[in-house]
């Protein structure tokens, strides 16, 4: 029997990085969802979206990923169809706005599936604060990419249900959602090294057999990923060292792409300032032949991370299965991938309390942008320079270590983190879910009962927040006839109107003039919406609604 399926919340933003540029979840979602279609256990797959353009492209990555079974599309404003399946993933932590979707249906229609990425911004935080207050329930689940992205969730949450505690005291709060560690992923034989490109880009760099080529492949900015600064002092400092003890030049290779281009420039003059002793390369990020030599050529991995954007680092298990020792920092989601067995953590240190408090104020304020908050932060953010030169001259000189921390890493990111390792971890979340879903449901209750559309408190249906703005409501039971009078055809009235720029029609023209063809049969004395839905076989909702688009243009009146 398959194990438990989801449907996938599909949007571009979320799994496609040629849309909207390479970032760390967008690369991760590509990645999820690649993995998802080669060793989900599942009949079929099924996209959830908002637009027929994002269900075909989630059937054209799955049909390039050779998937043969059957490929399901449901329209989010029409979640029901998405039965049998039961879970809904969704490619960011679970918003409020999801759990209003199924209050609708009812709080155990389904479980929501989100997952972390970062949660530094501003909008993740509030949307954290947010769900706490939502139609959330004990079966939905946030994945948290590591314990320490996990840690972070619990301490927000307790924030948000200390607020609410003394805002509603005597409120009973909620479960809080799951929040399992289930790890990022990767396909592993993607990085198996090419021997040809590796030697091509040491030939390019300049790199003799003795020496060493530190690589890295990250965005490449000083206030969202790393500064490379500290870096620069380390391996400066390392090649010293490793001089004096007969060892080969460090080259540093840096594979990213540049958000702005001025760090280009300020990268090359801070390298040449500060480690005029090592050459420094940059490859493009956006090229996958490039990434490729980089973890072919590269001899060590660096990722010395010192940012709150930062939750896992996906990066340094590329290189893992690459064979490649690693170098991080010792923050966040390497915590949990990097052991000493396969490279060095070198300690970080954040603000102690009330040094740094007023950034995160200047942020919540507007006063100072993301990227500002994220780059001040970095610059009260050191890493241990000392033991990151001496992580630096330890690898440079002996070369059985690289070989060995390389060979265990590979063998750790095929246990860990090839996807056919992570997928069977989410099924297993998702079948714990849909267990709770079945529970609930044995149990009922009224918590579980659908919530009107008109009453979600976030987005009511227009008749009763707006209740006072009309002359009156429009009533079912009048009686309409054609008005008789000349005037453009309902095509050319939608064209003159030009309804189609927004892309949203109240109904196709044909059928609103089918409709007025039935009022215009039922003479002088008109006919009510009843009956024109029995004439015409349409439903009731659907002529109510061209009835009153007929009424404004005129070509209604109501009968006398």
């Amino acid at each position: 029997m398959p194990a438990t399926n989801a449907a996938i919340w599909y949007t571009s933003d979320g799994y496609d990085p040629t849309v909207r540029g390479i970032n760390g979840r967008r690369v991760a979602g590509e990645g999820f969802l690649r993995g998802f279609f080669a060793h989900a256990d599942v009949d079929e797959f099924v996209s959830l979206a908002h637009a027929q353009a994002d269900h075909a492209a989630f059937a054209r990555i799955a049909a390039s990923e050779g998937v043969t079974r059957p490929v399901r599309a449901v329209r989010l404003d029409a979640p029901a169809a998405l039965s049998p399946v039961e879970i809904v993933s969704y490619p960011a932590p679970i918003t409020p706005t999801e759990c209003w979707r199924r209050a609708a249906h009812g709080a155990a229609a389904w479980a929501l599936c989100g997952i972390t990425h970062t949660t530094a911004t501003r909008n993740v935080m509030q949307t954290v604060f947010d769900l706490r207050s939502a139609p959330q329930m004990p079966w939905d689940a946030v994945i948290c990419t590591s314990r320490a992205v996990q840690a972070s969730l619990r301490r927000l949450m307790e924030l948000a249900e200390a607020h609410l505690a003394r805002r509603f005291p005597g409120a009973e709060l909620p479960a809080r959602p799951l929040l399992p560690v289930i790890p990022l992923g990767i396909s592993c034989k993607d990085f198996q090294p090419d021997r040809a490109l590796g030697q091509g880009l040491r030939d390019r760099v300049g790199a003799g057999a003795r020496d060493v080529v530190a690589v890295t492949i990250a965005r490449l900015t000083p206030d969202e990923k790393f500064d490379p600064l500290p870096l620069f002092l380390a391996l400066e400092a390392a090649s010293a060292e490793v001089s004096a003890q007969g060892g080969g030049k460090l080259h540093l290779v840096f594979c990213g792409q540049f958000k702005e281009p001025l760090w280009e420039a300020a990268f090359a003059e801070a390298a040449a300032r500060i480690m005029p002793s090592c050459s420094y390369h940059l490859l493009d990020g956006g090229d996958p032949v490039e990434r490729k030599a980089t973890l072919s050529g590269g001899d060590i991995f660096v990722f010395p991370i010192d940012n709150l954007q930062e939750t896992f680092g996906l990066a340094p298990i590329e290189a893992m299965a690459a064979g490649l020792p690693v170098v991080v920092s010792d923050w966040d989601g390497m915590k949990d991938t990097v052991t000493p067995e396969v490279g060095f953590r070198i300690p970080t240190e954040l603000p102690r309390a009330g040094l740094s408090t007023y950034l995160s104020q200047r942020h919540l304020g507007g006063t100072d942008s993301y990227v500002q908050y994220l780059g001040q932060v970095s610059a009260l953010t050191p890493v241990d320079l000392g033991a990151l030169s001496r992580a630096l001259v330890k690898l440079a000189l002996d070369p059985e270590l690289r070989a060995r921390m390389g060979a265990a890493g590979r063998a750790r990111a095929r246990q860990h983190y090839d996807w056919s390792a992570v997928i069977p971890a989410m099924q297993a979340l998702w079948a714990e879910q849909a267990a709770m879903l079945a529970h609930a449901r044995g149990r009922g209750g009224a918590a579980l009962s659908p919530v009107p559309p008109g009453r979600v408190p976030g987005g009511p249906a227009r008749d009763p927040m707006f209740a006072d703005y009309p002359t009156a409501f429009a009533p079912a039971d009048r009686r309409l006839r054609a008005s008789g009078r000349p005037a453009p055809a309902p095509a050319e009235m939608f064209a003159l109107r030009n309804y189609s720029v927004r892309r949203r029609l109240v109904d196709r023209p044909d059928r609103i003039a089918a409709i007025l063809a039935a009022y215009a049969a039922a003479g002088p004395q008109g006919a009510t919406e009843a009956e024109i839905a029995t004439a015409s076989e349409l439903p009731p909702a659907v002529v109510g609604r061209a009835a009153l688009w007929l009424l404004k243009y005129g070509y209604l009146t109501e009968a006398p």
